[in-house]
């Protein structure tokens, strides 16, 4: 479902990502895991054509994202970490209005709003302004609104950043259902080890721009002999703190310059 052949970007003398390859299986969750300026970030950008990559390719169901732009965004569903909701609108007109812009029709637009508000907790408050809601619902109601197309895959960069252990533990209890039940594939980044551990199917840790390691928990574990992913984590990154800052400037001007170029 997603294929990543030596995928490469460079901003002026910075290497954010170094010709990294990996695929991603149909109704797979895969986690993608490193330490804060790895690159995880940059390569995510790249997966859903916000950066172009300097060299390398990537497939989207089979689509060539740098090719074929639009159709491959029509593929996936995304949630970044900063919020995107507009708070002025209520839950359902949020939802709406995503549907109107991915074309769906006004028939299927009700049926799915009405199946993920539910599933999500969040129908009874439909008619609520966005901007009385908790952290928790928010965060519900973007991956609701961001499944409502029916994407085939899903990608969800760090979606349960500053949540209460238990909103977390409902929210993946959610995006499991539907991985199920839809057989969406799910690309997700987290901080949260513990999550990676429990939900990922396969799971993959970047550090200085490169693949270090890719497997399951268990084969992770095993390599490092240890006995959690946070510390098979901290046995192949180390344990000294990074700085993400490096290359966040020039990938803003980037992505100002590539919107620009589009209109």
């Amino acid at each position: 479902m997603i294929r990543v052949r030596n995928l490469t970007k460079t901003f002026k003398s910075l290497t954010a990502v170094k010709g990294i390859s990996f695929d991603v299986e149909q109704g797979e969750i895969f986690a993608f895991l490193g330490p804060n300026g790895a690159g995880k970030t940059t390569t995510i950008k790249m997966l859903t054509t916000m950066l172009r990559p300097t060299s390398g390719t990537i497939q989207l169901d089979g689509i060539d994202t740098v090719l074929r732009q639009m159709a491959a965004r029509k593929k996936f569903g995304v949630v970044f970490q900063d919020p995107s909701l507009d708070e002025q609108q209520t839950a359902y007109e949020n939802m709406e209005l995503h549907g109107v812009l991915y074309g769906m029709t006004k028939k299927l637009r009700a049926e799915r709003i009405e199946k993920l508000l539910r599933l999500f907790e969040l129908w009874e408050r439909r008619k609520d302004f966005v901007k009385q809601f908790s952290g928790g619902m928010k965060r519900r109601l973007e991956i609701a609104r961001g499944l409502l197309h029916m994407p085939k895959i899903f990608f969800l960069d760090e979606p349960t950043l500053g949540l209460d252990p238990q909103s977390r533990s409902q929210l993946w209890a959610h995006v499991k259902y539907l991985n199920e039940t839809e057989n969406t594939t799910i690309f997700l980044t987290t901080h949260y080890m513990d999550e990676a551990e429990r939900v990922a199917h396969r799971i993959a840790i970047m550090d200085h721009g490169e693949l270090i390691a890719q497997g399951t928990a268990s084969s992770l574990k095993g390599r490092t002999d240890t006995d959690s992913l946070e510390d098979a984590f901290l046995a192949l990154t180390g344990t000294s703190v990074r700085d993400g800052s490096a290359s966040s400037t020039e990938q803003v001007r980037e992505i100002a310059r590539m919107i620009g170029s589009s209109r």
